[in-house]
């Protein structure tokens, strides 16, 4: 009886320690620390604030600065710039469109009680740099000038000059004036590191390149991204005692291709790498890996290894920090759009509205287009991980002959879930694009002006598959088309977003009014 006893209390024990690790476990942050496309992360600690930048390439606004207070949970504060450039390119016209470009990784500074935020552009073949006193108001400034410096790093060193570090397996300096206007007059560009991804090896498929330039006590550290041909992305550290060199390299981390960023410490003195995952059609989704100091080196992991979590508060959901639903009941006056919203590429602001009907987004018709990715005005939020739904409640009753309206997976390889007005009926379609081509796999005659759509996500385990739906009472949904089976590509550089459309290709002065945008996951 007393062996019965003792066994029992045991097992309860048991069963309450482990209650007491599954517990603390649920109270610590898990990696991904955000699952959505937020990459080329730059961070930067200002007392207790942590700031982040971030890549959105084609998107209006762009260049999203985020905070935090615990490097876990972030909230978007605004963007650096509402348009980059009015160019065809940028601006959807003249057949031109700038996919996969518009402006790259960022870098994220405070010097001297401004903040500075930079980056560059392939489109436009510039480099710029943005600066404010108040972050979390934004009211940037900014300055351009060419050449655009690939993945660059601003650096300001304690003896008062400031720098651009950048370049692709061979990594450059060139000084910036004292003003940051443009390159000091008579400064040369120097190469400080010859082969920056020496440290992984000899057969190089991607050069070093998305250099984050830090100094800590006393000593320059280097961060790049290289990719070894048959391996994984890999984080390779190189240090010197001047900015001019000698740099001595080591592989910082590589383990499931999780690299690209830099280093951050918290108020109590413990340090962390900030680094993003290429994680298929979702994007690439940032990620927080331990750092402790050995021999003046960042030791990255934990036993060379990305945790799955971290001694961090829990995360909490991206909704409405990131990404957030919109029922488009906007207060006279207040009639703009919330900051998890970007439109791909510039917008027309003639032909959407939140004031001609209220609690509705009319989306106008203002040119003929031959497809969805050469429209303009598709308003667009990221779709999230592991699983996520977008749903829209639609009015097409002002559609015109011709017109287009709905819900997409936007990507190269798209998915279009709408209604389409031809030969005078209205009907329910899905569309989905693959090699460069859209197939309308469904059509279903839509007797009705209000009808919903919604997209299922499924990124688990990079499952990558996204099904539509529509239904004609909100209540009873009903698949349509295929499964679509979603890709990350090049082209387009970016993980798939959920996206409100609305083209014509008849006639123009049609339009569509989206009641409502909801997101879950």
């Amino acid at each position: 009886m007393k062996n019965k006893i003792i066994l029992v209390l045991a097992i309860v024990l048991f069963g309450i320690s482990l209650n007491n690790v599954v517990a603390q476990q649920d109270k610590q942050a898990k990696n991904p620390i955000i699952f959505a496309d937020v990459p080329d992360p730059s961070i930067i600690r200002v007392g207790k604030n942590y700031y982040m930048s971030s890549t959105t390439m084609h998107m209006s606004p762009g260049l999203p600065i985020m905070k935090s207070t615990d490097l876990v949970n972030w909230k978007l504060i605004n963007y650096a710039y509402d348009r980059l450039a009015d160019t065809p390119e940028l601006n959807l016209t003249e057949g031109k469109s700038t996919y996969g470009r518009g402006s790259w990784a960022s870098c994220l500074r405070f010097h001297n009680g401004m903040y500075y935020v930079t980056t560059f552009s392939g489109t436009t073949g510039e480099t710029y740099i943005f600066k404010t006193e108040d972050i979390e108001k934004g009211n940037w400034q900014r300055v351009s000038f060419k050449p655009s410096y690939h993945d660059h790093s601003l650096f300001f060193d304690d003896n008062g000059k400031a720098y651009l570090i950048y370049g692709a397996g061979k990594i450059k300096l060139v000084e910036l004036n004292d003003d940051l206007t443009g390159i000091r007059e008579g400064s040369a560009e120097k190469v400080i590191i010859e082969n920056a991804s020496k440290p992984a090896g000899d057969n190089i498929m991607l050069g070093a390149e998305g250099s984050q330039l830090f100094k800590v006590n006393g000593k320059y550290y280097l961060f790049n991204i290289c990719w070894p041909q048959g391996g994984m992305r890999t984080v390779v550290i190189h240090r010197a005692d001047n900015i001019n060199g000698p740099w001595e390299g080591k592989v910082g981390l590589q383990d499931l291709g999780v690299a690209q960023g830099g280093l951050i410490d918290t108020p109590d003195g413990r340090w962390f790498s900030y680094l993003f995952r290429d994680f298929g059609a979702v994007g690439r989704i940032p990620y927080l890996v331990p750092v402790k100091w050995e021999n003046g080196w960042p030791i990255l992991g934990e036993n060379g290894k990305v945790p799955e979590q971290i001694d961090l508060p829990a995360n909490k959901s991206l909704i409405p920090n990131l990404v957030d639903s919109d029922e488009f009941n906007r207060k006279k006056g207040k009639e703009t759009l919330p900051l998890a919203w970007q439109w791909n590429h510039n917008p027309d602001n003639t032909l959407w509205s939140l004031k001609e009907r209220k609690g509705f987004l009319r989306l106008k018709t203002g040119r003929l287009d031959t497809d969805f990715v050469s429209a303009r005005n598709t308003l667009t939020q990221r779709t999230i991980g592991p699983t996520s739904s977008g749903s829209v409640l639609l009015d097409v009753s002002n559609m015109k002959e011709g017109d287009f309206a709905g819900l997409s997976a936007l990507q190269k390889d798209y998915g279009l879930v709408g209604v389409k007005v031809e030969n005078g009926q209205k009907s329910i379609v899905m569309v989905n694009s693959n090699k460069d081509k859209a197939n309308e796999v469904q059509r279903i005659a839509l007797n009705q002006n209000q009808v919903y759509f919604r997209i299922d996500c499924d990124f688990t385990n990079k499952k990558d598959e996204a099904n539509f739906y529509y239904s004609l009472d909100g209540k009873i949904w009903t698949p349509i088309g295929e499964t679509l089976k979603m890709k990350y590509t090049l082209p387009h550089f970016m993980g798939y977003r959920f996206g409100l459309f609305n083209y014509a290709t008849k006639n123009v002065g049609g339009y569509a009014d989206f009641d409502w945008f909801r997101i879950k996951y």
